[in-house]
């Protein structure tokens, strides 16, 4: 889309049909304040007037905006003015922006008037209630629509493998008259998001059998599925079936590929396939850090970190918490440190939670508990009591009394009254032999009614932010 606008920019009165062209090409790529941007630039023009397509690209863009209700109204408006509600595209497409945006009574207003025989206006809005949780009425409507398509069928069937339901979805995929990729997709992804491997490759071979060719969704998925539940095996089997049908990997493969052999700790794999990828972007670089990182191999998860910015990849969350991790495990601390206020201070990115917690455990490891005292003190993002109890576990690992109690105070005005900070500002006291606070802090857990739960103790806790990426 950049060159694009920069030949559209270059022409000095541009006509309708660039204007849309321009338009569609915003919508469809998650752009839609350029789109606008476009429609108020061709309103400025005298001898330029929208038509049909102007406004079915709009809807569209109005879906991915801040505000979308408000400014879908706006469009509405304008459509209604213009005469526009009588093209059955136009229709169809507010149909659509209003199902997604939560509107389902001026839907269903709009879809008395399309009638029984507008397939596209019923699959939007039982598209539309599926999103808004409720899958009674979505089904309800699928049952109604008395001329249903495959896309209708689809819709129902992806709203009940969202759901986590694959028994009804199965049952309604064995009773689709016709099905598509998107169909075997669709069902493929509802189990293995569930963890179902199994029922995947089961689907995945019948798919097969019927004569359907996966498509990368399809890899993706079932690799996705391999890289979460660690069935390497099954994972380089998918692999090998993609280059039989398709030589080359394109970056989404690509990506799913070096996720699944890093989270599944075949690392040497995953280098290999970064190596030889033609195209790499922020996913591709944070599979390899965070899955060196999650292996133990804290230096060369580093070490691609930094080649990453030496390219100018520009880092995203998930990219420090993955090297915040790696520092972590391998008790880093200054590297830590560094990355922490890198994160911010160049990359412009707000640390979260996670983040915070991951800091504040490596420093509080190394016994750094007042730096890491201040780091959680000037935490702007929302309070965390995880952070805080990441700092209570390591006063009580280093018997800093003092500050062991300074945080249960902090966690107390939280609303907190966990038996397991409890146990930890008393275990403080025990280690410092401070007898009559360990006392203090056992009646102060009987005067509450907080009871430690049974067969639950503080242990030393692996590493935080080293969840595999």
């Amino acid at each position: 889309m950049d060159y694009a606008r920069k030949l559209f920019d270059g022409i000095s009165h541009p006509d309708l049909f660039m204007h849309n062209a321009m338009m569609r090409g915003y919508a469809h790529t998650g752009a839609p304040d350029a789109a606008f941007t476009v429609y108020r630039r061709m309103k400025e023009s005298a001898r330029l007037q929208p038509d049909g397509f102007t406004f079915c690209y709009l809807l569209r863009a109005c879906v991915g905006l801040r505000g979308s209700c408000a400014v879908g109204c706006q469009v509405h408006g304008a459509v209604v003015k213009l005469g526009f509600l009588k093209d059955v595209y136009v229709r169809n497409a507010l149909i659509n922006m209003l199902s997604k945006c939560g509107d389902l009574r001026a839907a269903g207003v709009l879809l008395d008037e399309a009638g029984e025989g507008d397939v596209v206006a019923w699959s939007a809005i039982i598209a539309g209630h599926a999103a808004r949780g409720d899958i009674d009425a979505a089904r309800k409507m699928f049952d109604e629509c008395l001329h249903k398509d495959i896309v209708c069928w689809n819709v129902m069937l992806g709203a009940y493998a969202k759901r986590g339901e694959m028994e009804k979805a199965r049952e309604l995929f064995c009773r689709a008259p016709e099905k598509d990729v998107v169909s075997w997709n669709t069902i493929i992804t509802g189990y293995t998001t569930k963890g179902m491997l199994e029922h995947a490759f089961e689907v995945f071979d019948e798919m097969r059998t019927a004569g359907w060719m996966p498509d990368e969704a399809t890899i993706v998925s079932l690799l996705s599925c391999c890289a979460n539940t660690g069935s390497l095996d099954a994972g380089r089997m998918i692999h090998q079936l993609h280059l039989e049908w398709r030589p080359w990997i394109s970056i989404v493969v690509g990506n799913a590929l070096v996720s699944m052999y890093a989270k599944c700790g075949d690392l040497r794999t995953a280098i290999e396939i970064f190596n030889t990828m033609k195209e790499t972007d922020v996913w591709t670089w944070n599979s390899v850090i965070g899955g060196l990182a999650f292996h133990g191999q804290a230096e060369q998860s580093l070490q691609f970190f930094k080649k990453m910015l030496e390219r100018r990849i520009h880092p995203n969350e998930i990219s420090f918490l993955c090297v915040l991790g790696a520092c972590n495990h391998a008790g880093l601390v200054e590297d830590g440190q560094k990355i922490f206020y890198l994160m911010k201070d160049r990359y412009g990115i707000e640390p979260n939670a996670r983040h915070y917690s991951c800091i504040v455990d490596t420093l509080g490891r190394a016994g750094l508990l007042d730096e890491a005292f201040v780091i959680v003190s000037n935490m702007r993002c929302e309070l965390s009591v995880v952070v805080w109890r990441t700092l209570l576990g390591a006063c009580r690992t280093h018997g800093n009394m003092n500050l062991g109690k300074l945080v249960r105070e902090k966690l107390l005005n939280m609303n907190e009254d966990a038996s397991g900070d409890y146990v930890l500002l008393s275990g403080i006291y025990a280690s410092s032999s401070e007898w009559l606070g360990m006392e203090t802090e056992r009646r102060s857990m009987d005067r509450r009614g907080i009871r430690k739960v049974a067969g639950y103790a503080q242990i030393d806790r692996k590493p935080a932010g080293l969840s595999a990426p």
